[in-house]
C-alpha cells in the first residue's frame, strides 16, 4: 500500500473557516480539501437542498422528448420502456415505467437477455417492438453507440429516445432525442448522472409539463439513490443532493421492492455502503443469474406480498452469484499463475464456460490480488465478450480504443467498461492491451493508493467530530469518507486475530500516556499481527460500533505499519 496524505490547503480559509463554522480545524482542513471554503458552501453541503436540482430543459434535446412523448400520449402509442439488464438500467426502467404508468395504461417494459442479445440496444428488441405495434421505445442507461440500431428501427418507423450517460462516440444516433449530459453540444451543468439520473430529468421535464414540481417526485428517488450507488458515479452535485434524499425514502417509506429487500436483513437504518453492498447486488442478481424482468417487477411491484415472493427468489439468485464468482475468481487466479502472467502489466483471462453473469465481479476480485487492469472474457454466441475493470488513476477505456483494431463493440466509463470481439482476434488484442498498458501506465498505479485526508491524534475523535464527519455523507467518488492517519500507536496487548478464518484483526488501540482507547477492526489484516508488537502507524475510517446495547466510536483499520 502506498500511503499519500493530501496537500494542505491554504491555511487562512482553514481558520475562517473553523471560526465560522465553530468546528476545528480538522473538520475545517477536510472541508477545504473537498472545495467547500465558506460558510455558504457548507451550508449547502451539510444541508443538501432540492432547490439545487436544476431545470431539466437545460439539457440538449429534453424539450424534443418531451414533445415526442406527449405526442404519442395524446394519440394512445404504445410506448416501450427498454434498458440495461444491470441496477443502473432496471431502476432506471422501474422509475420511467412508474411514471408513465400514472398517466397512459399503453406502456410496457423490455430488459434485453443478457446471453442471448447482449448489453444495449438489440435488434431482437427493436423486432420485438415492431410485433407488438411499439411506435416509440425510450432507451436508458444504453444507446448511445446503438446507430445501427436506431436506424434500423427507423426503416420500420419505430422512434427512439435515448437517455444514456455513457460517453458518447464521433456520431451520435439519428434518435428523435438523445439525452447525455456527456454530449459534447450538450450544457447541462452536471454531466455525472447515472442512466438512472437521466430518466429522473427526463420524467422531471414530463411533470414540469403537468404543474409538477420536484416534491412530487421525491417518491421515485429511492431508485436513483440505488442506481448513484451501484454505478459508482460522483457523488456530488446534483447527484449528492438526489442520493441524499433518496436515502431519505429507502430508510422512511420505500416503494414495495426495495422494502421486501430491507425486510429479509436486520438492519434499521440504512447507509449509501449499505446500498451498495446489501440492495444494489440484489437487484444486480436477478439480470446475472436469470434475467433482468425480475428486477423490473420486483421494483415495480404494488403488492407487498407479492414483492416478499419476488425478493426471495432474488435471494436465490444472489446466493448462486456468489458460489460462481467464488469458483469462476480460482479458476481465472490458477489461469493466470498457469500462464506465467503474475508479473504482466494486465490480467486478460478467458474461458468459454464461465458464466457472463459474473465476469464482472471477477474482474474486481482479481484486481484485489493482482492490482492492475483486469479483463474477463467468456463465449456469448460466436463472439467472445468481456467486462474490463481498471485501477485507480487509470482510464480503460481509453486504453481499450488504442485496441479499436481487434475489437467488434466496446463501451462504458474510465473505470469499467464492456466490449465484444471475434474469437480469433482475442490473443491479438490481449497482446495489444498489455502493450498499450505498459507504455501508458504510470508505473505507481500498480500498487494500491491509500489516500489520506488528514493526520490526527487519538484524542482529537470525539463525539462531535464523529457526528460531523457522518454529517459528510453520503460517500463515494469525489466525496470519499474521510481518512485519518494516527502515529506511534499501541495496542493493549489483547490484539488478536478473528473471523472464520482467521483473516481478521482486532485491536484495542491507545496513543501516547492516555487511557482512552479506541476499538479497531482490520478487515483482512490479520497476517499484519506481528506489526502490533511495538508502536505502529495506522490509517482508518471512523465508524459506530454496538455491542449489547451500547454504541462506541471504531476504527476501521484500511493499513498499519
Amino acid at each position: 500500500m502506498r500511503w499519500t496524505l493530501k496537500p494542505k490547503p491554504d491555511k487562512s480559509k482553514v481558520a475562517k473557516l473553523a471560526q465560522d463554522l465553530q468546528v476545528d480545524t480538522n473538520i475545517a482542513t477536510i472541508l477545504c480539501q473537498r472545495n467547500i471554503e465558506t460558510f455558504e458552501q457548507a451550508k449547502s453541503f451539510f444541508r443538501p437542498s432540492l432547490d439545487d436540482i436544476y431545470n431539466p430543459f437545460l439539457m440538449k434535446d429534453m424539450d424534443v422528448a418531451v414533445s415526442r412523448i406527449e405526442i404519442a400520449l395524446q394519440d394512445h402509442e404504445n410506448i416501450l420502456i427498454y434498458g440495461d439488464y444491470d441496477v443502473d438500467g432496471t431502476t432506471a426502467v422501474s422509475l420511467v415505467y412508474s411514471y408513465l404508468k400514472t398517466i397512459t395504461p399503453n406502456i410496457a417494459t423490455y430488459i434485453p437477455d443478457r446471453y442471448a442479445e447482449g448489453y444495449g440496444i438489440s435488434f431482437a428488441g427493436i423486432d420485438f417492438a415492431e410485433d407488438n405495434n411499439f411506435s416509440l421505445i425510450i432507451a436508458l442507461d444504453c444507446g448511445i453507440k446503438a446507430i445501427d440500431k436506431v436506424n434500423y428501427a427507423n426503416h420500420k418507423n419505430i422512434d427512439f429516445i435515448i437517455c444514456d450517460h455513457h460517453k458518447p462516440g464521433d456520431h451520435i444516433p439519428a434518435a428523435v432525442a438523445v439525452l447525455n449530459p456527456k454530449r459534447k453540444d450538450c450544457n447541462y451543468p452536471f454531466d455525472e448522472l447515472c442512466g438512472c439520473g437521466v430518466g429522473f430529468k427526463l420524467i422531471q421535464a414530463l411533470g414540469q409539463k403537468r404543474n409538477l414540481t420536484i416534491q412530487d417526485f421525491i417518491p421515485y428517488l429511492d431508485l436513483v439513490a440505488t442506481a448513484i450507488a451501484a454505478d459508482i458515479v460522483p457523488i456530488v452535485n446534483e447527484n449528492r443532493v438526489l442520493a441524499y434524499y433518496g436515502l431519505k425514502v429507502i430508510n422512511q417509506n420505500p416503494r414495495n421492492g426495495i422494502k421486501a429487500i430491507i425486510h429479509q436483513i436486520n438492519k434499521k437504518e440504512l447507509n449509501i455502503t449499505d446500498v451498495v453492498f446489501i440492495i444494489a447486488p440484489r437487484i444486480n442478481a436477478a439480470g446475472r443469474m436469470k434475467h433482468g424482468n425480475y428486477a423490473v417487477e420486483l421494483l415495480t411491484e404494488m403488492d407487498f406480498d407479492a414483492a416478499i415472493d419476488f425478493a426471495a427468489a432474488i435471494e436465490i439468485f444472489n446466493a448462486d452469484r456468489k458460489d460462481l464468482d467464488k469458483k469462476i475468481t480460482n479458476e481465472a487466479l490458477i489461469q493466470i499463475i498457469d500462464n506465467n502472467e503474475e508479473n504482466r502489466f494486465t490480467s486478460v483471462v478467458f474461458n468459454e464456460n464461465w458464466h457472463k453473469g459474473v465476469i464482472g465481479i471477477v474482474a474486481s476480485r482479481l484486481i484485489e490480488k493482482y492490482y492492475r487492469p483486469t479483463l474477463v472474457f467468456t463465449k456469448s454466441g460466436d463472439k467472445l465478450a468481456a467486462s474490463a475493470r481498471s485501477v485507480k488513476g487509470f482510464d480503460i477505456y481509453n486504453a481499450l480504443q488504442e485496441c479499436q483494431d481487434f475489437i467488434e463493440q466496446f463501451g462504458g466509463h474510465k473505470y469499467a467498461a464492456g466490449l465484444t470481439l471475434l474469437p480469433e482476434n482475442y490473443t491479438k488484442f490481449k497482446n495489444k492491451f498489455e502493450e498499450v498498458v505498459s507504455n501508458t501506465i504510470n508505473k505507481d498505479l500498480l500498487t494500491p493508493e491509500i489516500t489520506i485526508d488528514s493526520d490526527i491524534e487519538l484524542s482529537d475523535i470525539t463525539p462531535k467530530f464523529y457526528r460531523i464527519i457522518q454529517q459528510m455523507g453520503p460517500f463515494g467518488p469525489q466525496n470519499m469518507k474521510p481518512v485519518f492517519k494516527s502515529t506511534s500507536v499501541r495496542d493493549n496487548g489483547f490484539g488478536k486475530k478473528v473471523g472464520k478464518e482467521h483473516t481478521h484483526l482486532k485491536l484495542n488501540i491507545f496513543q501516547g500516556n492516555t487511557k482512552k482507547t479506541f476499538g479497531a477492526i482490520g478487515f483482512n489484516l490479520g497476517d499484519k499481527i506481528n506489526v502490533v508488537q511495538n508502536d505502529f502507524d495506522i490509517v482508518y475510517n471512523l465508524d459506530e460500533n454496538e455491542w449489547n446495547g451500547i454504541k462506541s466510536i471504531q476504527l476501521v483499520l484500511k493499513d498499519l505499519q
